[in-house]
């Protein structure tokens, strides 16, 4: 049955204008477009009427709108991910995607212009990852436009991002976990990094265990949550930590732990008698902080300063040498921070309350990582550069350089692939000496013949 017509009207010359009319899925009537005669317009009620019997919607306004107004009202409110994930589309989108196509329609969007947004990002000095990123952002949004029938093209088909190189694996060795371990500033940061590179335990993993995750007897963990750090605005309740009833792969996991490690983990839950439900490690500034400031050598060990405008040099070290010669070597620094720190323990210079991150008890992880762990590495002056996550790779090569079977490892890390524990096969750095033994002992053998 058609329900479609054509509505004959003047235009602002006095000319007769057709808009061809149809009802649309949801029993509305919709414009198919005006034409200069009705023979066209009746044409397009019928093929809009065609379209929308065949489940399409063909509305022209849809695809009218524009790119933000889209992204605003529709996609992002309704756009069912992750609160990090939706928290990380949220920078890419306002960062990178917005500013380039923000103003445009939806259906004037073309492969064209990706193109050219992915030429310019590179121009400026993007790089490869989050030019990919922000590509796999667009096409998620062009996905669902499309099947929304707000688009009728996909513009990041067939459009290519640059490479992104898929860099070596480089592993902490045991010498080198030793050496950073000892320059940990206390027993309570000592135990997390001890219990990371024991489980390979993600942060958010690491950083929720609780005391009845733990059974000392079997000495089985259980890993069946996560806590996450986001802005308060993409927190459902507003808050700053957010405990996710599942780990990042969807499965709770179980596994042993060394006899050495629970022993530890059972000590630290009697010397702070932990309830059932407490976190294993809590966010204790003033302990994992505590800065000890080292006294200086002998100013009159330590030589002189160049000479300042008025041609006077002073001994480093020295509160003169700080403020006049404006030496900022480390002695002379030390000696100015000394000297805040004593008047501010006797009350001057109105000393204000330090400052605290926004916690309930859960460990941020960049406040771990600027407070404690890099200068931890400053200290030891690895060779290497050393990510906390690096810790659950080394987990992972260890177990299978020493001989742990590669399904094990997966179950123990949690890989939804196989395929994702295999890249920790050979990473240490000795995991070629017995094909270079192999190989020499072929060459020799060819030196030795007559």
């Amino acid at each position: 049955m058609e329900l479609g017509y054509t509505f004959k009207r003047l235009d602002r010359h006095g000319k007769p204008r057709y808009t061809a009319c149809y009802e649309d899925l949801k029993g509305k009537i919709a414009s198919a477009g005006t034409y200069s005669s009705k023979k066209d317009a009746d044409k397009a009620w019928q093929r809009a009427e065609g379209e929308v019997g065949r489940g399409r919607d063909v509305n022209l306004k849809r695809g009218r709108q524009t790119f933000k107004k889209y992204v605003e009202e529709t996609w992002l409110p309704n756009h069912e991910v992750e609160p990090t994930t939706m928290q990380s589309y949220h920078y890419s989108i306002y960062k990178h995607v917005m500013p380039e196509f923000g103003g445009m329609r939806m259906m004037d969007i073309l492969p064209e212009h990706v193109r050219a947004w992915i030429r310019r990002m590179k121009k400026n000095g993007v790089t490869p990852a989050t030019i990919r990123y922000n590509k796999v952002v667009l096409s998620a949004i062009f996905t669902t436009a499309l099947n929304d029938q707000v688009a009728y093209i996909h513009p990041c088909k067939g459009i290519r991002s640059p490479t992104v190189p898929e860099k070596p694996l480089e592993i902490i060795t045991p010498e080198q976990f030793d050496d950073l371990y000892h320059r940990l500033p206390d027993a309570d940061s000592k135990l997390l990094v001890e219990t990371a590179i024991e489980t390979g335990l993600r942060w958010g993993e690491l950083t929720e265990l609780r005391v009845r995750d733990l059974k000392t007897r079997s000495r089985i963990l259980t890993v069946s949550r996560a806590v996450v750090e986001l802005n308060p605005k993409f927190h459902p309740e507003g808050k700053r930590f957010l405990v996710k009833d599942y780990p990042k792969d969807k499965e709770w996991r179980r596994f042993k732990l060394s006899e050495q490690i629970v022993d530890k983990l059972e000590d630290h839950v009697k010397s702070e008698k932990l309830g059932r439900d407490d976190l294993l490690f809590v966010y204790r500034p003033d302990t994992m902080t505590e800065r000890k400031l080292k006294p200086a050598l002998r100013p009159d060990k330590l030589g002189w300063t160049n000479e300042n405008a008025k041609g006077h040099r002073y001994r480093h070290g020295t509160l003169s040498a700080y403020n006049a010669a404006r030496c900022r070597c480390d002695h002379c620094k030390l000696a100015f921070a000394l000297y805040r720190a004593r008047r501010r323990s006797a009350g001057k210079d109105n000393p204000r309350q330090p400052r605290r991150r926004e916690t309930d008890g859960h460990i941020p992880a960049n406040w771990f990582r600027n407070h404690v762990w890099k200068p931890a590495l400053n200290t030891a002056a690895l060779d290497i550069k050393v990510r906390i996550h690096d810790l659950r790779h080394a987990h992972a090569s260890w177990l299978l350089a020493g001989g742990a079977d590669l399904q094990v490892v997966k179950e123990r890390l949690g890989h939804g692939s196989i395929s994702t524990t295999e890249r920790y096969l050979h990473t240490l750095d000795d995991a070629d000496d017995t094909a270079l033994a192999a190989f020499d002992k072929i060459r020799s053998r060819r030196r030795t013949t007559p």
